[in-house]
């Protein structure tokens, strides 16, 4: 029996960026549902059905959604649609957006000196716009109902550290912290809780060689699994959590905090 402060059971929850099937989207999605919430997992390809189909043979009750989230129409459609499927929209976990490029030499990434417009603009698009978007069209649906918990999965670039090259991620990252804050003042009274996640080096899929190498010189000596990042926004996400809100939660194997490289 999950304990009352860990329960979901009658809960909707969207999260974004859950077409990675080794993705803190998926793991997110996998242990609110193991607490009993109902998921929506939207994604920008139609993989996101193969990760329903993962949850759905497990036993969970899983939806899923193809949207491009860059576009606050899309944003508005698809909470529309978790509404209409499953009666509300109690969590969103807002992760879509994208891993640091700087070393696969996409446009996306450089200096603020090299960068383009065109990539600094998409880089704000692909991680904060889409944040925006989707907490903006859940926060009435919330509102309503006097109880909600969104939780925005930020980095440490930017937040709480730099890396070479990489202005626009930063730039956005931080921006969702700023936001996190912003909206957490201005729906605590609803009973609505805000907060972010910040991930350090992640083993998922997409991790480059480089990438693990960092990883394996922070202090716990590895990268974390997408399932550690999870468990701190499930946690973020139960009704044990409801006294924090507007904080942003660092996962990163005390990298951030260490002074000395091995």
């Amino acid at each position: 029996m999950i304990p009352s402060s860990f329960d979901l059971t009658g809960r909707v929850a969207l999260i974004t960026g859950a077409g990675s099937a080794n993705g803190i989207g998926i793991a997110s999605a996998r242990l609110l549902a193991e607490l009993g919430a109902i998921v929506h997992l939207a994604a920008t390809s139609e993989r996101v059905y193969a990760r329903v189909d993962e949850l759905a043979a497990e036993g969970f009750r899983a939806h899923g959604h193809v949207a491009d989230l860059t576009e606050a129409t899309a944003a508005s459609t698809l909470l529309d649609d978790v509404v209409a499927t499953s009666g509300h929209c109690h969590i969103v976990v807002n992760n879509a957006g994208m891993t640091s490029v700087s070393v696969s030499g996409s446009a996306e990434a450089g200096d603020a000196a090299s960068l383009s417009i065109e990539g600094w603009h998409a880089s704000l698009a692909r991680n904060l716009d889409t944040c925006f978007f989707v907490s903006r069209a859940a926060l009435p649906v919330m509102t309503q109902a006097g109880w909600g918990r969104i939780v925005n999965v930020a980095s440490v670039t930017g937040p709480v550290m730099a890396m070479t090259n990489e202005a626009g991620y930063a730039a956005a990252k931080a921006g969702m912290v700023g936001l996190t804050r912003s909206i957490a003042v201005d729906v605590a009274r609803h009973g609505i809780t805000v907060n972010a996640v910040a991930p350090g080096w992640i083993a998922t899929d997409s991790q480059s060689e480089h990438e693990r190498r960092q990883g394996e010189v922070t202090p716990i000596a590895r990268s974390a699994t997408p399932h550690e990042v999870a468990s701190a926004v499930a946690w973020l996400s139960t009704p044990g959590a409801s006294y924090i809100t507007g904080q942003c939660l660092v996962v990163d194997g005390a990298n951030s905090i260490a002074e000395e490289r091995r």
